[in-house]
């Protein structure tokens, strides 16, 4: 029996169950011991967003869990929380997590685009980007992807645009177009 805090890998033992079955996986768990009381942060995501009464969920299981753990452990303040906007693209579950929301891409031959990710599928995602003034899809092999970040968007896109990402499919013709 232990006495300390678990292990960022005890932790994702513990809970990856139970987040799996609510339809979360564990991204990162931090574990900082400096803080008095004791923090522990679990990241989530999944294909649905976390909300805040998923999370009050997973915080309660996931408290239960570390409680039933060790009778011995400190106090601690758990933390379930999702990756957030500022997290980088980094695989094809990102970007698929990602649809629908605005990105800026810069491309491994130095270029950047920015646009509404459709579908994402088999190292590719369908970007809906202006040209001129209708919008188009361009597919974008993941591998050309340097960077990518999800956009914080202050005003509601256009219905056009929103469509587009919808309908558009990897795979699909990259001239498909859409008045605006």
């Amino acid at each position: 029996m232990t006495t300390g805090l678990p292990s960022q890998t005890q932790v994702i033992e513990l809970l990856s169950g139970e987040f799996a079955r609510a339809g979360y996986e564990i991204e990162d768990v931090v574990i900082d011991s400096r803080t008095r009381p004791p923090r522990i942060t679990v990241i989530a995501d999944g294909d649905t967003a976390l909300d805040l009464d998923t999370i009050a969920d997973l915080s309660r299981s996931a408290s239960t869990l570390l409680d039933d753990l060790d009778d011995a452990s400190p106090r601690y303040i758990l933390e379930v929380s999702s990756p957030g906007v500022e997290r980088p693209l980094t695989s094809e579950k990102h970007f698929r997590r990602a649809r629908g929301r605005k990105v800026a891409l810069a491309l491994s031959d130095g270029t950047e685009v920015a646009g509404r990710i459709g579908e994402t599928r088999d190292g590719v995602t369908a970007l809906v980007i202006r040209q001129g003034r209708d919008w188009a899809v361009r597919e974008i092999a993941l591998a050309d992807v340097a960077n990518a970040v999800v956009q914080v968007e202050f005003s509601p896109p256009a219905q056009a645009e929103l469509e587009l990402a919808q309908m558009a499919q990897a795979g699909r013709a990259a001239e498909t177009e859409a008045e605006t």
